[in-house]
């Protein structure tokens, strides 16, 4: 039995965990709707192959989807349906000013 691009199980590098507390990610084809916090304004959005980034017009970066090579920016490689922060740009000051997504990467340009 074969399974689809759009179907996939992803768990952490780091840990292994037992398969009923495996993490399913939900990988579509589609678009689909999606809530933020209702004080974000989004300004730019840019999608990979399994993971997107938003910068919002006040300059944070949210990401969410595939992580497995560390894409989504959080200092870790674990995969999100939910759109989280990335809290290293705000420690340091940073504002995101665009973002572009590739397969396996995220590129983002920052104001200090």
């Amino acid at each position: 039995v074969g399974s689809s691009p759009g179907d996939a199980e992803l768990t952490p590098r780091e840990e292994q965990p037992a398969a009923e507390e495996t993490a399913f990610i939900s990988i579509q084809a589609f678009p689909a709707l999606l809530d933020l916090p209702q004080d974000l304004e989004v300004s730019k959005v840019s999608c990979g192959s399994r993971h997107t980034a938003v910068v919002t017009r006040g300059g944070e970066l949210y990401t969410w989807g595939w992580g497995k090579y560390g894409q989504l920016g959080h200092g870790d490689n674990a995969s999100s349906d939910q759109p989280r922060r990335v809290e290293y740009l705000v420690a340091e000051g940073l504002q995101a000013e665009e973002v572009v997504c590739g397969p396996w990467t995220t590129y983002v340009r920052v104001l200090e």
